[in-house]
């Protein structure tokens, strides 16, 4: 298996603020798969440097979460098992690549990609909810507070732009690219 290249659509540079939200996490989603095209599976699946556990596939198994969690779960409403972490294990996303399958969690990621964005779609920016739990089913901290899915596009685009730069070193790591 090796990591297919997608197509980067730059974010517009003048735009009305949904545009805008919606096309930075787009052109950010699309970097993450950008850091990862043309590696194998055993390349993806490298980590940075002992004892570090992160790695490029790792970093798209947390993604695929973030995006079911905030999206649809928290914001949405919506029920379900988690796709990686359990009971005891809240960072299998991340430790469990040795066995996963690269292309199934790949695909995974388009997938809750495609479903965060249908919950999101036609939804106002000024929506609000609240939370009760962590992913991990525990009490959360932040349940007392209101969150708006304008503030979900912010943290998403802010937390892709930070594992991306994670991406970026652990491109550099495996073959040398750099800048891509």
């Amino acid at each position: 298996m090796i990591a297919p290249d997608v197509d980067r659509v730059r974010a517009p540079r003048n735009a009305g603020e949904r545009e805008m939200l919606e096309g930075w996490l787009q052109f950010h989603r699309a970097t993450l798969l950008h850091k990862c095209a043309g590696l194998t599976e055993e390349q993806l699946k490298q980590a940075a440097c002992p004892p570090s556990n992160l790695t490029l596939l790792g970093l798209v198994r947390h993604m695929a979460e973030v995006e079911r969690v905030w999206f649809r779960w928290r914001f949405a409403g919506e029920e379900f098992d988690p796709l990686y972490y359990h009971d005891g294990h809240p960072d299998a996303d991340f430790e469990g690549v040795a066995g996963a399958d690269a292309a199934a969690d790949l695909a995974t990621f388009a997938e809750e990609i495609k479903l965060a964005d249908q919950a999101a779609a036609g939804r106002s920016l000024d929506e609000t909810f609240r939370f009760a739990v962590h992913r991990d089913r525990s009490p959360s901290p932040e349940s007392d507070r209101e969150f708006s899915l304008r503030w979900v596009y912010l943290h998403m685009i802010e937390e892709y732009a930070r594992h991306n730069g994670h991406a970026d070193l652990l491109r550099e790591r495996i073959d040398g690219a750099t800048g891509m």
